[in-house]
C-alpha cells in the first residue's frame, strides 16, 4: 500500500499517516522501515515475481540495517491477497522481534487463481502475527477461521484525527449544501457516484446543492453520470492540503456518499469528526463507521437515499443534532486517541 509520504492522496496513505501519530500517541517511537509496495491490482503473475524479488533483496537490506539495534517490534497495516507482506515476517524472524498486522485480511478462496502466490503469501504472513488489528466485522470471521494458536486478535475500530477547523453552523434555510469527496476511479467509486446521481434525481422536492471533490481517471464519466444535475453539481477537483479538505468539510452540510464495497470508508470519519452528519448505503464496513445518528439507507434504493436527504432538508435543527451526535461518536470511538489506547494495551505486552 501506498507509505505515509506518498505524493498521491487516498484512504490507504491516510490510515498510514494516522497510524503513526497513533503508535506516537502511545508511547512508540515509529519509524517507517520501507516504502517497497507490493500491491498488484492486476493479479499478474510476472508482476509478482518482480515484487518477489525486490521484497527479498529489501528484506535482506533492512536485516543487515537494524540488526545491531532493532525495533521493539515490526508492524505492518494492511495485509491482504493484493498486497501481502513480504517483508515484515522475515525480518521479524531475523531480527527476534514480535511481528503485528494491523487491518489484516484473510481470503482463503483467493489462493487459486491469478493471486493464489500472493494469497498464500499474506495467509502466511498473518500466520506469522503475533497480534492481528481487525477493523470491521465482516473481516472477524475468517480471521477466526484461520487464527493460528497464540494469535490475539483485537478489535481497532478506523480512526481519525478530530478536525480543528471549527464547522460553520447548518444552513437554517435555502439549499442544502451537500459534499461527496472521492477519487474518481472504476469500478467502485464510479458505482457510488451512480448511486449517487440516482438518489439525488429522485429527490425532485428538496433544495440542495452539491459540491464533488476528487478526479481521477473516471472523471468523465462521473461527469455524464452527474451531468442530469448540472446547475446544482460543482466540481471542485483534488483537494491534497489537510486544511483545504477540512473547509470543505466545514463548509458542508452534510456528505453524501453511498459507499459502494468501501472497506469502511475514510471520508464518512472525517466528516463526521468535522461536526457532520452522513447519508450512506447500509453496507458492511460501512456501518461500523457511520454514527447512529446519521442515515444508512438500503442500497440499489434511490428513493430510500432520498427521503433521507428529505429529512434532514426538512429539519435543520435534527441535522445539526446528528453533526454533534456524530462527532461525539467519533471522539470517543474513532479518535487518534481512542486508537492509541488500544494500541498501547494490546502491544505493550508483547514479549
Amino acid at each position: 500500500m501506498k507509505p505515509p509520504d506518498h505524493p498521491t492522496p487516498s484512504g490507504d496513505r491516510r490510515i498510514a499517516r494516522l497510524t503513526v501519530k497513533a503508535l506516537d500517541r502511545a508511547g512508540f517511537e515509529p519509524f517507517v522501515a520501507s516504502a517497497l509496495r507490493t500491491r498488484d491490482g492486476a493479479g499478474d503473475p510476472a508482476a509478482q515475481a518482480r515484487i518477489v524479488a525486490a521484497a527479498q533483496a529489501e528484506t535482506a537490506r533492512l536485516v543487515a540495517a537494524l540488526r545491531d539495534a532493532p525495533p521493539v517490534l515490526w508492524l505492518t497495516y494492511h495485509c491482504y491477497y493484493k498486497a501481502p507482506d513480504l517483508i515484515g515476517p522475515a525480518v521479524s524472524r531475523a531480527l527476534g522481534v514480535p511481528y503485528v498486522v494491523v487491518e489484516g485480511t484473510r481470503a482463503p478462496r483467493r489462493l487459486a487463481g491469478p493471486w493464489a502466490r500472493f494469497a498464500a503469501a499474506s495467509e502466511a504472513a498473518l500466520d506469522a502475527a503475533a497480534v492481528v488489528f481487525w477493523f470491521t466485522r465482516r473481516d472477524l470471521p475468517a480471521l477466526e477461521a484461520g487464527r493460528p494458536e497464540g494469535q490475539s486478535l483485537v478489535h481497532l475500530p478506523p480512526f481519525t484525527a478530530l478536525g480543528e477547523v471549527a464547522a460553520r453552523p447548518v444552513s437554517a434555510s435555502g439549499p442544502l449544501r451537500l459534499l461527496s469527496v472521492a477519487m474518481m476511479r472504476a469500478p467502485d467509486k464510479l458505482a457510488s457516484f451512480r448511486a449517487l446521481a440516482q438518489g439525488l434525481a429522485a429527490a425532485v422536492d428538496v433544495d440542495w446543492t452539491l459540491t464533488v471533490v476528487g478526479d481521477g481517471e473516471a472523471e468523465p464519466a462521473v461527469r455524464e453520470a452527474l451531468a442530469p444535475l448540472a446547475g446544482r453539481v460543482r466540481f471542485a477537483g483534488r483537494i491534497d492540503a489537510r486544511p483545504a479538505l477540512h473547509d470543505a468539510y466545514a463548509e458542508a452540510d452534510l456528505l453524501v456518499w453511498p459507499g459502494v464495497n468501501e472497506a469502511f470508508g475514510m471520508v464518512y470519519l472525517e466528516a463526521q469528526a468535522m461536526g457532520r452528519a452522513v447519508i450512506a448505503e447500509d453496507r458492511p464496513g460501512v456501518r461500523d463507521v457511520v454514527a447512529p445518528a446519521c442515515a444508512l439507507t438500503q442500497p440499489g434504493e434511490p428513493e430510500a437515499f432520498a427521503a433521507a436527504l428529505r429529512r434532514f432538508a426538512m429539519d435543520r435543527g435534527a441535522l445539526a443534532a446528528a453533526g454533534r451526535a456524530a462527532r461525539a461518536h467519533m471522539e470517543a470511538r474513532h479518535g487518534v486517541r481512542a486508537a492509541a489506547e488500544r494500541l498501547r494495551a494490546a502491544l505493550e505486552t508483547l514479549p
